[in-house]
């Protein structure tokens, strides 16, 4: 959403900017990753699907699926932003030739970790919340928002500090993709929520569970429900002309989407997707303290890759440089 503004539509604000988007894109991968090498169970095992030393059981695992879109996307992301902060650092201009052409890829190995990381949960045929062909596209929206929200408080935070010069173009095409992107997740929530709750029938029971509790376990539904209340929110402010005027109602539009949309996909998907268990079982769930620590572990080291890399490229980008060579492409 970030590359196609800059690279497509020539948009010089967000080609300024675009160099952090892709930091960020560095972190999140290397959540991701932290998340499947702690759900694993024997992360010291993962031996066993690497090529030529275990069996890599490709293309009919899943799982190694998303072993190549993550780690493929980790290394365009390196390279792209590698690339560019070396040839400022060295006084080169950057060729677009050695750059452009991985941003262009990215594009589209973006869409495919969603994609892949959709149909881990959608294949699982013992899991009929999951069983839905718009799980994917939910997934694309969700991400739609939740990166541009948090691109526009990292862009706040730097203008801020004085650490890079943030000009108004990028975050207001920023908030131009938000002011979509919030009511398309939205409407595929609605559309889901219909077909859960119209249809009726016993694989509904995960979608009644969620949203209103079932045979006394109301666990759930205060998640789900301050997850929505959130993003309604937030899309509403967003919808408000003078909200870039307002930068305290925009922060805080920024930051009920990043918590609505994290709620949303974990405690308002993962979870119901287990009730009832395979026995038709019903059992209460919370958090434990050891997942909470564990949570903060893995988003602990995000922030201090994104930290190191924003800090580095702000120092860099700070000299003056010469423009990338976009025309010898």
């Amino acid at each position: 959403m970030m590359v196609v503004p800059a690279y497509l539509y020539h948009d010089h604000d967000m080609h300024d900017v675009l160099i952090f988007c892709e930091i960020l894109a560095i972190a999140a991968i290397v959540v991701c990753i932290g998340f499947v090498g702690v759900d694993l169970g024997r992360p010291d095992r993962i031996w066993h699907m690497l090529p030529g030393i275990g069996r890599f059981h490709w293309p009919m695992s899943m799982l190694t699926w998303d072993v190549l879109v993550l780690n493929g996307y980790l290394l365009l992301n390196l390279h792209i932003v590698g690339y560019l902060l070396w040839s400022r650092f060295s006084g080169r201009r950057p060729r677009a030739r050695w750059y452009v052409p991985f941003v262009m890829v990215s594009i589209v190995w973006a869409i495919s970790i969603h994609t892949v990381t959709a149909f881990l949960y959608a294949g699982l045929g013992g899991r009929p919340f999951w069983n839905s062909a718009l799980l994917a596209p939910r997934f694309l929206a969700s991400a739609f928002v939740s990166g541009p929200a948090f691109i526009v408080l990292l862009l706040l935070w730097l203008r801020r500090s004085g650490s890079f010069v943030v000009g108004e173009g990028a975050i207001g095409t920023l908030l131009s993709i938000l002011r979509v992107t919030t009511l398309i997740n939205l409407f595929m929530l609605a559309s889901e929520v219909f077909v859960e709750t119209y249809t009726g029938g016993h694989h509904t029971a995960s979608a009644q569970a969620l949203f209103f509790g079932w045979h006394g376990h109301s666990e759930l539904v205060p998640w789900i429900w301050t997850a929505i209340t959130l993003n309604c929110a937030a899309a509403l402010t967003f919808l408000w002309p003078n909200v870039r005027n307002h930068q305290g109602a925009l922060i805080a539009a920024c930051v009920a989407t990043f918590m609505g949309v994290w709620i949303e996909k974990g405690m308002g998907l993962i979870v119901p997707g287990f009730i009832p268990s395979t026995l038709g079982e019903l059992s209460s769930y919370a958090p434990s303290l050891v997942e909470w620590k564990v949570t903060a572990g893995v988003w602990a080291v995000g922030a201090m890759v994104l930290t190191l890399g924003v800090r580095s490229a702000t120092t860099v980008l700070s000299a003056t440089m010469p423009e990338p060579d976009l025309d010898a492409l």
